[in-house]
């Protein structure tokens, strides 16, 4: 038997700068389904990396306003719905999808495109946005990991420096929820 191994896979790589995370809906629905308190699958998850503040001016300066960023770092934010979905009053079904942001100082316009596996938006491609929705942001406490969660109500809560948002996430066969008003981040 022949086993072929490249040089570059046999180093470690050092950890990353902007880790990545995970966030489910329900929240921590892998923890709860190991406990015996869900089954099935889950609503929706957020896969994403999660840039640091590190002192830097990061709406209006690393990440510039009126253009298009990746909505994290790295790999594209990707969302991922178990089932149909209205996410910000549009609808939108089971699937995976990537997410992008043109942020201003008072909305940010959230881009859910079907071009996934893609790193950074260098290849972002306008014709492959399924929609865009704008939502007002607040101002908050100072966030030092970008973060997203969904909360119990199922909004999808976004945090970095002193911006929070919230997107109302409602899935087939839910009750309409109004969106929450996010607390504080980390």
């Amino acid at each position: 038997m022949m086993t072929f191994f490249s040089k570059a896979q046999m180093q470690p790589t050092e950890l990353d700068k902007s880790p990545m995370d995970m966030s489910y809906s329900p929240n921590a629905f892998p923890i709860m389904k190991v406990q015996g308190k869900a089954s099935g699958t889950p609503n929706a998850r957020v896969v994403y990396s999660r840039p640091q503040k590190k002192g830097r001016i990061i709406f209006g300066g690393e990440v510039k306003y009126d253009e298009v960023w990746r909505l994290g770092a790295n790999e594209n934010t990707e969302i991922e719905f178990f089932k149909d979905a209205t996410f910000a009053g549009k609808k939108i079904a089971k699937g995976r999808y990537t997410m992008f942001c043109i942020p201003t100082a008072d909305n940010w316009t959230i881009i859910i495109n079907k071009d996934t596996d893609n790193w950074g938006n260098f290849n972002y491609n306008s014709k492959k946005d399924l929609f865009r929705v704008t939502l007002p942001v607040q101002k908050n406490d100072v966030v030092e990991n970008f973060t997203m969660y969904f909360d119990n109500s199922n909004n999808l809560l976004i945090f970095w420096d002193d911006v929070k948002m919230a997107v109302p996430v409602t899935f087939a066969g839910d009750k309409p929820t109004a969106p929450a008003k996010p607390k504080g981040g980390n």
